[in-house]
């Protein structure tokens, strides 16, 4: 079935922005860091040809729901290209979104694995991984562009889903002028707040990073009830 102009434009749209991402130099820290983790690798992946440049956000370009993590791992996503794919953290992700039906399978390893995601799209504050995992706050600011024009082209959008207090401050200050949710949002697991003025709701969880799911912080129970909350307030 051949596109009509409108989904033509729209793919062009998504593509010139992925390019643009790819490509970016801004955060000259940044840019050293990633190819020095890619220059000397770790001893499991020595045979990996390390993607050691930012990663563009991926999913279903029709999602209503958008998931914001904090930056690509030094050995998952600067190693696969893909947000999430390659390490723990987005082991225990793919295995709770298989669970709640918004993906088509419960693990992910590399960019062409076959991973589909439905009525959802991943993304970070950061494109590129920081030292420490810690990125500057004006080394966000220069990210947040893309994640505008991101928000900007899912144009069914209608939630967020913030993996971190980090992602959830992003989030919260890029509708500081608009929301008008009260009490002022706080972050919290499990927090969900309606910013209210159209905008979308906000979903709050703890990362699924090893430092919380190795500790119990989070369990898999606590991180599938927040898809499934967020499965059921997108039906809604």
């Amino acid at each position: 079935m051949s596109l009509n102009k409108t989904q033509q434009d729209h793919k062009k749209a998504w593509q010139e922005l992925n390019a643009e991402i790819i490509h970016c130099e801004l955060c000259p820290r940044l840019v050293a860091y990633r190819k020095e983790v890619a220059r000397k690798k770790r001893r499991a992946y020595q045979d990996w040809d390390y993607w050691a440049k930012p990663v563009p956000g991926f999913g279903d370009h029709k999602a209503r729901i958008m998931v914001i993590g904090l930056a690509p791992g030094a050995h998952g996503s600067n190693r696969t290209g893909r947000m999430f794919t390659g390490d723990a953290s987005g082991d225990f992700l793919f295995a709770a979104l298989h669970h709640a039906g918004f993906a088509n399978q419960p693990t992910s390893h590399d960019r062409d694995d076959g991973l589909m995601l439905n009525d959802l799209f991943i993304t970070a504050s950061a494109r590129c991984v920081p030292p420490g995992n810690k990125p500057t706050r004006q080394e966000m600011l220069n990210c947040r562009p893309y994640l505008l024009r991101e928000m900007a082209l899912l144009g069914d959008l209608r939630g967020l889903v913030a993996l971190g207090q980090i992602a959830f401050s992003q989030i919260l200050e890029i509708y500081a002028d608009r929301a008008n949710s009260k009490p002022k949002p706080k972050f919290a697991h499990a927090a969900f707040y309606n910013l209210g003025n159209g905008l979308p709701w906000l979903l709050a969880s703890y990362h699924p990073s090893q430092q919380n799911t190795q500790t119990g912080r989070l369990t898999v129970p606590m991180f599938d009830s927040i898809w499934e909350n967020a499965r059921r307030l997108v039906s809604e």
